[in-house]
């Protein structure tokens, strides 16, 4: 029994660290501002390294996008650029708080502190520049829509058109990049706006629940048996700079 115990917890250590080991992404602070073009190749964004959202969620898919993100921070904003290479894309949402999720979109849960118990946002982006924004109090509870006019302040570009009705076949390679101030978080969270040694928790995401090829993709890892990225207990960490 003493000899199965070890050999399972070996196993555990040397075959599954992922699963172990917190993800961690340290948020650059950038001097300017920048300008919110969807040009993953921009010069800013050369000198950020980026994170990979390569884990996924129920069966593995047999479509399994490459997807990287950057995050970066100046005095008045977060800023975030994701870059898809994909397949089998799809973007019918008409306006925004439909049901993004369903066409191929990229998603950035976070909490503004170093721990969820004051809820989370969930911001989820198609590949049209689409966008879903809630604040939830608890997963799934006490869910608040982030205004139209907040809305509107958020400033955002995306390679591909805001539709796209027939599904693309082909790789495709497509970026989405946005500014969210964090005047429009303040108004549905009490936050301290980060500065060097600040920790919010959060997760990134890609998936494309409606489309011909449906995956659930993850950066950090979450441990349940069925796709489900509602649960801030396995954010990882954003490390401001």
């Amino acid at each position: 029994m003493q000899v199965s115990t070890l050999s399972f917890l070996i196993f555990l250590t040397f075959m599954q660290p992922s699963t172990l080991k917190e993800s961690i992404y340290n948020v650059t602070k950038i001097s300017s501002s920048l300008t919110i073009d969807a040009d993953w190749e921009k010069e800013i964004w050369q000198k950020i390294d980026a994170l990979e959202i390569k884990r996924y969620m129920g069966e593995e898919p047999a479509h399994f996008p490459s997807v990287q993100a950057k995050l970066a921070y100046d005095d008045l904003a977060i800023y975030v650029i994701f870059r898809v290479e994909d397949q089998y894309i799809r973007a019918v949402a008409k306006k925004h708080q439909d049901g993004v999720y369903k066409d191929s979109c990229v998603e950035f849960f976070f909490s503004p502190e170093n721990h969820s118990n004051q809820g989370y946002f969930n911001l989820e982006m198609n590949c049209g520049g689409t966008m879903l924004f809630h604040h939830q109090e608890k997963p799934r509870t006490g869910s608040v829509q982030i205004s139209e006019e907040d809305i509107d302040q958020i400033s955002v570009a995306h390679s591909l058109p805001k539709q796209v009705l027939e599904e693309i076949q082909d790789p495709t390679t497509w970026t989405v990049e946005y500014r969210i101030p964090f005047s429009i978080l303040t108004k549905y969270h009490d936050l301290t706006r980060p500065q060097s040694g600040t920790i919010w928790r959060a997760n990134l995401y890609k998936c494309a629940d409606d489309t011909s090829h449906p995956h659930w993709l993850t950066w950090a890892p979450v441990e349940n048996p069925k796709p489900n990225f509602h649960l801030p207990e396995f954010f990882g960490q954003l490390k401001f700079m």
